[in-house]
């Protein structure tokens, strides 16, 4: 008899593999996604706050959301997306801003 772990153990499992298939494939998504990558440095700048807002643009918080979350004022927030959006940085079909490539959570502070 095969004994199940319970769904947060599993759901903690999935998330490792996830976060560690993310890791192998960096290399591999960095070549693919280069251009891009370049085009969201250029349009973030050095701008801390910038940055901060683009890490939150995942898909689960609206404009709003991330403008208190990043401390940034939502007009910042909104010329960001605007500016991602015509870059094709950004997801066409999210009602919440979502990046359209991956980057690693440190991608501003080594890239710079």
């Amino acid at each position: 008899m095969e004994v199940q772990k319970p769904l947060d153990e599993q759901t903690e499992l999935l998330r490792e593999m996830r976060d560690l298939s993310r890791v192998i494939a960096e290399p591999t998504l960095a070549e693919r996604d280069k251009k891009l990558r370049a085009s969201l440095l250029e349009l973030v700048g050095k701008s801390k706050a910038k940055a901060e807002a683009v890490r939150l643009m995942d898909g689960s918080r609206s404009q709003s959301v991330i403008s208190k979350e990043a401390s940034v004022d939502q007009g910042l927030v909104s010329r960001l997306e605007k500016s991602l959006r015509s870059n094709g940085l950004v997801k066409p079909s999210e009602k919440n801003p979502a990046l359209s490539i991956s980057v690693p959570t440190n991608f501003f502070e080594v890239e710079k």
